[in-house]
Protein backbone atom coordinates (compact mmCIF):
# COMPACT_ATOMS: atom_id res chain seq x y z
CA UNK A 1 0.00 0.00 0.00
CA UNK A 2 1.41 3.43 -0.93
CA UNK A 3 2.16 6.08 1.67
CA UNK A 4 -0.75 8.22 0.47
CA UNK A 5 -3.18 5.29 0.40
CA UNK A 6 -2.12 4.39 3.95
CA UNK A 7 -2.66 8.00 5.01
CA UNK A 8 -6.15 8.06 3.49
CA UNK A 9 -6.98 4.84 5.31
CA UNK A 10 -5.73 6.33 8.58
CA UNK A 11 -7.82 9.45 7.97
CA UNK A 12 -10.92 7.33 7.43
CA UNK A 13 -10.19 5.49 10.66
CA UNK A 14 -9.82 8.79 12.53
CA UNK A 15 -13.16 10.06 11.21
CA UNK A 16 -14.93 6.77 11.95
CA UNK A 17 -13.90 6.96 15.60
CA UNK A 18 -15.24 10.49 16.11
CA UNK A 19 -18.84 10.97 17.22
CA UNK A 20 -18.64 14.76 16.89
CA UNK A 21 -17.08 17.03 14.22
CA UNK A 22 -13.30 17.34 14.45
CA UNK A 23 -11.38 20.36 13.20
CA UNK A 24 -9.10 20.10 10.20
CA UNK A 25 -6.09 21.43 12.12
CA UNK A 26 -6.37 18.60 14.65
CA UNK A 27 -6.65 15.99 11.88
CA UNK A 28 -3.69 17.47 10.03
CA UNK A 29 -1.57 17.25 13.18
CA UNK A 30 -2.66 13.65 13.75
CA UNK A 31 -1.78 12.73 10.17
CA UNK A 32 1.52 14.64 10.18
CA UNK A 33 0.61 16.68 7.12
CA UNK A 34 -0.13 20.31 6.33
CA UNK A 35 -3.65 21.65 6.60
CA UNK A 36 -3.69 22.14 2.82
CA UNK A 37 -2.82 18.46 2.28
CA UNK A 38 -5.51 17.45 4.78
CA UNK A 39 -8.12 19.40 2.82
CA UNK A 40 -7.01 17.68 -0.41
CA UNK A 41 -7.25 14.27 1.27
CA UNK A 42 -10.77 15.05 2.46
CA UNK A 43 -11.80 15.92 -1.10
CA UNK A 44 -10.13 12.75 -2.42
CA UNK A 45 -12.10 10.61 0.01
CA UNK A 46 -15.31 12.39 -0.91
CA UNK A 47 -14.57 11.69 -4.55
CA UNK A 48 -14.23 7.99 -3.68
CA UNK A 49 -17.68 7.97 -2.08
CA UNK A 50 -16.95 8.77 1.56
CA UNK A 51 -19.83 10.82 3.02
CA UNK A 52 -17.86 13.37 5.02
CA UNK A 53 -19.83 16.35 6.29
CA UNK A 54 -18.22 19.67 7.17
CA UNK A 55 -16.07 22.48 5.83
CA UNK A 56 -12.75 24.20 6.61
CA UNK A 57 -12.97 26.10 9.89
CA UNK A 58 -16.08 24.15 10.95
CA UNK A 59 -14.84 20.60 11.33
CA UNK A 60 -15.45 17.23 9.68
CA UNK A 61 -17.54 14.22 10.57
CA UNK A 62 -18.31 10.92 8.82
CA UNK A 63 -22.00 10.50 8.10
CA UNK A 64 -23.53 7.35 9.64
CA UNK A 65 -23.70 4.32 7.39
CA UNK A 66 -20.58 4.82 5.29
CA UNK A 67 -18.71 1.54 4.82
CA UNK A 68 -14.98 1.40 4.26
CA UNK A 69 -14.25 0.33 0.67
CA UNK A 70 -12.69 -3.14 0.54
CA UNK A 71 -9.86 -1.92 -1.69
CA UNK A 72 -8.72 0.34 1.16
CA UNK A 73 -7.70 -2.68 3.26
CA UNK A 74 -4.03 -3.54 3.56
CA UNK A 75 -2.73 -6.96 2.46
CA UNK A 76 -2.48 -8.18 6.05
CA UNK A 77 -5.99 -6.92 6.88
CA UNK A 78 -7.38 -8.80 3.89
CA UNK A 79 -5.58 -11.97 4.94
CA UNK A 80 -7.08 -11.60 8.42
CA UNK A 81 -10.56 -11.18 6.93
CA UNK A 82 -10.06 -14.21 4.68
CA UNK A 83 -8.85 -16.37 7.57
CA UNK A 84 -11.73 -15.22 9.78
CA UNK A 85 -14.38 -16.03 7.19
CA UNK A 86 -12.75 -19.42 6.53
CA UNK A 87 -12.88 -20.17 10.25
CA UNK A 88 -16.59 -19.33 10.38
CA UNK A 89 -17.21 -21.38 7.23
CA UNK A 90 -15.50 -24.37 8.87
CA UNK A 91 -16.76 -24.00 12.44
CA UNK A 92 -20.06 -22.14 12.24
CA UNK A 93 -23.55 -23.53 11.80
CA UNK A 94 -24.61 -23.97 8.13
CA UNK A 95 -26.44 -20.63 7.95
CA UNK A 96 -23.47 -18.77 9.45
CA UNK A 97 -20.99 -20.63 7.24
CA UNK A 98 -22.93 -19.70 4.10
CA UNK A 99 -23.08 -16.05 5.21
CA UNK A 100 -19.30 -16.02 5.71
CA UNK A 101 -18.76 -17.33 2.20
CA UNK A 102 -21.07 -14.71 0.69
CA UNK A 103 -19.34 -11.92 2.61
CA UNK A 104 -15.90 -13.00 1.40
CA UNK A 105 -17.14 -13.28 -2.19
CA UNK A 106 -18.59 -9.76 -1.98
CA UNK A 107 -15.32 -8.33 -0.64
CA UNK A 108 -13.24 -10.17 -3.24
CA UNK A 109 -15.45 -8.95 -6.08
CA UNK A 110 -14.72 -5.33 -5.12
CA UNK A 111 -10.94 -5.77 -5.00
CA UNK A 112 -8.43 -4.87 -7.70
CA UNK A 113 -7.16 -7.96 -9.52
CA UNK A 114 -3.80 -8.28 -7.65
CA UNK A 115 -5.49 -8.12 -4.22
CA UNK A 116 -8.30 -10.46 -5.28
CA UNK A 117 -5.75 -13.02 -6.46
CA UNK A 118 -3.87 -12.65 -3.19
CA UNK A 119 -7.03 -13.36 -1.17
CA UNK A 120 -8.15 -16.26 -3.36
CA UNK A 121 -4.73 -17.94 -3.17
CA UNK A 122 -4.03 -17.16 0.47
CA UNK A 123 -2.23 -20.01 2.21
CA UNK A 124 -3.98 -19.37 5.54
CA UNK A 125 -6.65 -21.95 6.35
CA UNK A 126 -8.92 -22.93 9.24
CA UNK A 127 -9.66 -26.66 8.80
CA UNK A 128 -12.66 -28.23 10.51
CA UNK A 129 -11.08 -30.22 13.38
CA UNK A 130 -13.75 -29.65 16.05
CA UNK A 131 -14.16 -32.75 18.26
CA UNK A 132 -17.93 -32.34 18.78
CA UNK A 133 -20.75 -31.35 16.38
CA UNK A 134 -22.52 -28.01 16.66
CA UNK A 135 -25.68 -27.90 18.73
CA UNK A 136 -28.84 -27.43 16.62
CA UNK A 137 -29.96 -24.33 18.53
CA UNK A 138 -26.84 -22.24 17.84
CA UNK A 139 -28.62 -20.34 14.99
CA UNK A 140 -31.57 -19.61 17.29
CA UNK A 141 -29.19 -18.27 19.94
CA UNK A 142 -27.35 -16.11 17.41
CA UNK A 143 -30.62 -14.61 16.18
CA UNK A 144 -31.87 -14.03 19.74
CA UNK A 145 -28.65 -12.18 20.61
CA UNK A 146 -28.94 -10.02 17.51
CA UNK A 147 -32.65 -9.27 18.03
CA UNK A 148 -32.37 -8.92 21.84
CA UNK A 149 -34.99 -11.61 22.39
CA UNK A 150 -35.38 -13.71 25.52
CA UNK A 151 -35.26 -17.48 25.10
CA UNK A 152 -36.95 -20.27 27.01
CA UNK A 153 -34.84 -23.35 27.64
CA UNK A 154 -34.50 -26.58 29.54
CA UNK A 155 -30.98 -26.89 30.86
CA UNK A 156 -28.96 -29.59 32.57
CA UNK A 157 -26.20 -28.44 34.93
CA UNK A 158 -22.88 -30.21 35.54
CA UNK A 159 -24.54 -32.57 38.05
CA UNK A 160 -27.37 -33.47 35.67
CA UNK A 161 -30.07 -31.43 37.42
CA UNK A 162 -32.62 -30.12 34.91
CA UNK A 163 -34.24 -26.71 35.20
CA UNK A 164 -36.48 -24.56 33.02
CA UNK A 165 -35.37 -20.98 32.56
CA UNK A 166 -36.02 -17.79 30.64
CA UNK A 167 -32.77 -15.99 29.89
CA UNK A 168 -31.69 -12.85 28.06
CA UNK A 169 -28.77 -13.85 25.80
CA UNK A 170 -26.34 -11.08 24.92
CA UNK A 171 -23.06 -12.84 23.99
CA UNK A 172 -21.76 -16.21 22.86
CA UNK A 173 -18.18 -17.49 22.66
CA UNK A 174 -17.25 -20.02 19.97
CA UNK A 175 -14.56 -22.16 21.60
CA UNK A 176 -12.79 -25.15 20.10
CA UNK A 177 -14.93 -27.75 21.87
CA UNK A 178 -18.01 -25.83 23.01
CA UNK A 179 -20.26 -22.80 22.56
CA UNK A 180 -20.58 -20.74 25.76
CA UNK A 181 -23.58 -18.45 26.23
CA UNK A 182 -23.60 -15.37 28.46
CA UNK A 183 -27.08 -14.29 29.56
CA UNK A 184 -29.13 -12.71 32.30
CA UNK A 185 -31.11 -15.49 33.99
CA UNK A 186 -34.58 -14.54 35.23
CA UNK A 187 -34.62 -17.58 37.53
CA UNK A 188 -31.42 -16.56 39.35
CA UNK A 189 -31.78 -12.80 38.91
CA UNK A 190 -28.14 -12.59 37.87
CA UNK A 191 -25.69 -13.16 35.03
CA UNK A 192 -25.07 -16.79 34.19
CA UNK A 193 -23.01 -18.75 31.66
CA UNK A 194 -24.49 -21.76 29.88
CA UNK A 195 -22.83 -24.43 27.78
CA UNK A 196 -24.81 -24.96 24.59
CA UNK A 197 -24.19 -28.72 24.75
CA UNK A 198 -26.08 -28.89 28.07
CA UNK A 199 -29.20 -27.27 26.61
CA UNK A 200 -31.96 -29.87 26.19
CA UNK A 201 -34.63 -27.71 24.55
CA UNK A 202 -34.61 -24.07 23.48
CA UNK A 203 -37.01 -21.67 21.78
CA UNK A 204 -37.03 -17.98 21.02
CA UNK A 205 -39.92 -16.29 22.85
CA UNK A 206 -40.16 -13.62 20.15
CA UNK A 207 -40.19 -10.96 22.90
CA UNK A 208 -37.50 -8.35 23.42
CA UNK A 209 -35.96 -8.37 26.84
CA UNK A 210 -36.34 -5.14 28.82
CA UNK A 211 -32.69 -4.01 28.67
CA UNK A 212 -30.55 -3.30 25.63
CA UNK A 213 -27.82 -5.77 24.73
CA UNK A 214 -25.05 -3.17 25.03
CA UNK A 215 -26.26 -2.30 28.53
CA UNK A 216 -26.10 -5.94 29.61
CA UNK A 217 -22.63 -6.29 28.09
CA UNK A 218 -21.42 -3.22 29.95
CA UNK A 219 -22.80 -4.47 33.27
CA UNK A 220 -21.40 -7.96 32.67
CA UNK A 221 -17.92 -6.64 31.90
CA UNK A 222 -17.97 -4.38 34.94
CA UNK A 223 -18.95 -7.31 37.16
CA UNK A 224 -16.17 -9.49 35.76
CA UNK A 225 -13.67 -6.67 36.29
CA UNK A 226 -14.69 -6.40 39.93
CA UNK A 227 -14.24 -10.16 40.37
CA UNK A 228 -10.77 -10.05 38.84
CA UNK A 229 -9.76 -7.12 41.05
CA UNK A 230 -11.13 -8.75 44.23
Amino acid sequence: MSTRAARLLQLLDELHRRRTPVRGAFLAERMGVSLRTLYRDIETLRGQGAEIAGDPGVGYQMRPGFMLPAMMFSAEELEAVALGTRWVAAHGDPEFAEAAGRAMDRIASALPEPLRLQVETSGLFAPDWRPVPQEPWVPTLRHAIRDEHSVRMRYSDVEGRISERIVWPFAMAFLADMRLLAAWCELRGDFRHFRANRVIELEDTGKRYPQRRHTLLKRWRAEHLRHHEA
